[in-house]
């Protein structure tokens, strides 16, 4: 039966990274559950209403598991300690008790010197606090007008930040509560809770629209599609909005964003965001009329200019160089690991230099290190895609472009790139088709590889340089659903095999219960051998760091798993790690379980625009600048500021480095000594370990170990189960999507 526990806060007992947790109030009584508003830590010594049940914890002892968590707190008081930079708690009650509400926000106002009349409050502090109240202070009135439908201090903190320049927003939201939808971190179902609670009626257009944006948004942006069948759309919303009998309201939302562009309805009764299908269309149509072209050729004597080439090519390579000499000025060069992209590559690039001056050729990744890599392969300019795009805001300079790691690169980002590169201009497009698909919606290479838009040039054959050296033809056997020779001894790849014994028998014998212990303990010897091949790796991986090689410690040992979850995913072992690499800091930051420490190890987890520097411009003290910071870009943290609460972080690859407040850390940084799969796309690193076990048999398929195993240069280790190995080897991912592109 629900019920209702009102208490105080006096210490937490447990906490983890999603919010749960288990704490005891002054009165005794144990509670526990989820708390998503704020770090559980800013609530303790609150008072609270809780709502929800009595049970039993088998270590706990009888908990109250609650539902719903409110703060009972003095608005004005939360509002201080929990927002505005400067105070503490013992502040804020001192001075709302000297001065009183009404009397303090006046001061705060009009006359916030008279602060330095109290201990505690200096000119360092009170800059702080001027600040931060400047940029926080309107949304009191927001408070007030949120506060009626129980919006918590963090959800209010988020809609203050992102609308502090705009007019009226209480106004704005009360005529639309879906607005709150374009603001980061709160999507249609945050929205809808306050829309509902507003008295907004559930069929609503308003409503519906906004759905139909989640849904779109999930399908396509989530799975990677840039389109859906209307019926599977309109599937989604009856879940969603819990209707079965509406359908009439779907078509007329859909009819009404057709006629205002911002949904496409395409043949076969397919739908599309309207960016994604312009952005897909114009590539459909810009690869054509780019393939029809003709450069007009470059040397006469191809054997001749080959000849005086330090570079030897296959047959399969020399086709490429030959199709861009009689005149090709789009070409997809599709290769997989160690077949020579990269020798290809050059081989092209010299060959157009006979004509065109190398400030006019141009290389570029979607990562700092893949665009390190091409410029090193090669010996002609590169940059990230991103770079380039903020560089230049009409079209290229280059009469050559090349894009690499190409499978990487979603539609929209496509899109944006071809665009700015001129129609006069020779594109080379280099990729592997056999890695996994880009992050976002689209699957542009394959695609252009299943319709044949343009030119291509794909290369099977594998080249070594000696009979130890296995990695990239394990990867080819994997990408074919080959099981390799994987426990041979090589020179550069080694499987340790940590199997159960007999598991198989013991499955039939064992209650679930002892089944999920045993497999715990496996991971447990698995993580153990992990440990041991770091212990051998960390003396060099630390010379690095001494020396200053940042980028060279970033990249030179890698653990790849396939989740972030459980023993053996990121996050577990980025805390057995931390240890290892980076055991005694002189500094550290705890949120939570999460601890950032002084030299770790991290890596940035969205796409937006941070406080930066140049890495010169900040060794001299230049002001800083706002610039796009990607998803994926890795880093150490070199710096902890405890008076201003911020920690910065320097990316080698991109020479930037970025602050980032305290309370910006959970959600922009994570630990990087161990990552998912997913997130080292186009990485690649001196030594990659890799656990492998039934418990992520979910995710094991061709696609992923092939992109796992290829991110490795000179070593990669597999420690796990022999039999998860085999499986993930023989499972194939198709990895087809559903896109505008295959429609056109």
């Amino acid at each position: 039966m629900i019920t209702t526990l009102i208490g105080q806060i006096d210490h937490i007992l447990f906490e983890n990274d999603e919010g749960f947790f288990i704490a005891v109030l002054k009165s005794g009584e144990k509670i526990s559950g989820v708390y998503l508003d704020a770090k559980v830590s800013s609530i303790k010594g609150s008072a609270v209403t809780l709502s929800g049940y009595w049970e039993e914890h088998k270590k706990y002892g009888k908990t109250f598991k609650f539902d719903h968590l409110k703060v009972n707190q003095n608005p004005l008081f939360f509002f201080l300690n929990k927002i505005i930079k400067g105070f503490t708690k013992k502040l804020s009650a001192e001075l709302i008790e000297k001065f009183g509400e009404k009397g303090l926000i006046d001061i705060l106002d009009n006359d916030i010197e008279r602060l330095l009349e109290f201990n505690g409050i200096k000119e360092k502090r009170l800059k702080k606090i001027q600040a931060s109240w400047k940029k926080y202070h309107a949304m009191r009135k927001l408070g007030e007008f949120l506060t009626p439908y129980e919006v918590s201090p963090a959800l209010l903190t988020m809609i203050s930040t992102a609308m502090k320049d705009v007019d009226e927003p209480c106004t704005k939201i009360k005529n639309n509560p879906y607005i709150l939808t374009s603001i980061n971190n709160i999507g249609f179902k945050r929205a809808d809770e306050l829309a509902l609670k507003m008295g907004l009626n559930i069929e609503d257009d308003k409503r519906i629209s906004s759905a139909m944006d989640y849904v779109l948004l999930n399908y396509c942006e989530q799975q990677g599609n840039s389109c859906v069948a209307k019926e599977l759309l309109f599937n989604a919303l009856d879940e969603l909005l819990g209707f079965f009998d509406k359908r009439h309201l779907y078509e007329v939302a859909l009819v009404e964003r057709v006629a205002e562009s911002s949904i496409v309805l395409m043949k076969n009764d397919r739908v599309s965001p309207a960016r994604l299908y312009d952005a897909e269309k114009f590539l459909y149509d810009d690869f054509k009329t780019r393939a029809k072209g003709d450069s007009g050729g470059f040397v006469k004597e191809l054997d001749e200019f080959l000849t005086k080439s330090e570079l030897k090519l296959g047959e399969q390579q020399r086709q490429a160089v030959e199709m861009i000499n009689k005149g090709v000025k789009l070409l997809f060069l599709v290769g997989y690991a160690g077949t020579g992209k990269s020798t290809t590559s050059k081989t092209i690039l010299d060959l157009l230099n006979t004509r065109y001056d190398a400030k006019e050729i141009m290389t570029c990744a979607l990562s700092g290190i893949a665009s390190q890599r091409i410029s090193d392969t090669t010996g002609y300019e590169s940059a990230t895609i991103q770079s380039l795009l903020m560089k230049h805001e009409d079209d290229f300079p280059y009469g050559v472009v090349l894009i690499d790691e190409a499978s990487m690169i979603n539609s929209t980002l496509f899109a944006r790139v071809v665009a700015k590169i001129r129609r006069d201009a020779i594109l080379i497009v280099v990729g592997d088709d056999a890695q996994l698909p880009p992050i976002g919606a689209g699957n542009v290479l394959s695609d252009v590889l299943s319709l044949a838009l343009a030119p291509i040039v794909k290369l099977t054959k594998i080249f070594r340089q000696n009979e130890d050296q296995a990695i990239t033809l394990i990867a080819n056997d994997i990408r074919k659903g080959i099981v390799p020779q994987y426990k041979n001894h090589y020179e550069d790849f080694e499987f340790r095999d940590v199997s159960i014994m007999n598991y198989y028998a013991l499955k039939n014998q064992l209650s679930q219960k002892e089944l999920h212990e045993l497999r715990e303990q496996n991971s447990t010897n698995i993580v153990t051998q992990i440990v041991h091949r770091v212990v051998e790796s960390i003396e060099k991986a630390r010379y690095r760091l001494k020396n200053k090689q940042i980028k060279e410690y970033l990249n030179y040992f890698q653990v790849i798993t396939p989740m972030k979850g459980g023993t053996l995913g990121s996050k577990n072992l980025n805390k057995v790690l931390q240890e290892y690499f980076n055991p005694n800091p002189k500094q550290c930051i705890k949120r939570g379980e999460l601890e950032f420490r002084l030299m770790d190890k991290v890596v940035h987890t969205k796409n937006e625009n941070m406080t930066s520097w140049s890495s010169d411009g900040f060794k001299i003290g230049e002001d800083s600048s706002n610039r796009r910071i990607f998803n994926g870009m890795s880093g150490l943290l070199f710096k902890i500021n405890e008076e201003e609460e911020q920690a910065f972080v320097y990316y080698p690859n991109e020479e930037v480095v970025v602050v980032y407040e305290y309370e910006e850390l959970k959600s922009h940084l994570m630990l990087s000594y161990a990552l998912t799969i997913h997130k080292v796309q186009g990485m690649e690193y001196d030594i990659v370990v890799i656990p492998m076990t039934f418990s992520h048999y979910i995710m094991h398929n061709t696609k992923l170990i092939y992109t796992a195993v290829t991110r490795a240069k000179h070593k990669c280790l597999i420690i796990g189960e022999s039999g998860a190995f085999e499986s993930g080897c023989k499972k194939f991912e198709s990895t087809r999507r559903d896109t505008v592109l295959l429609e056109l």
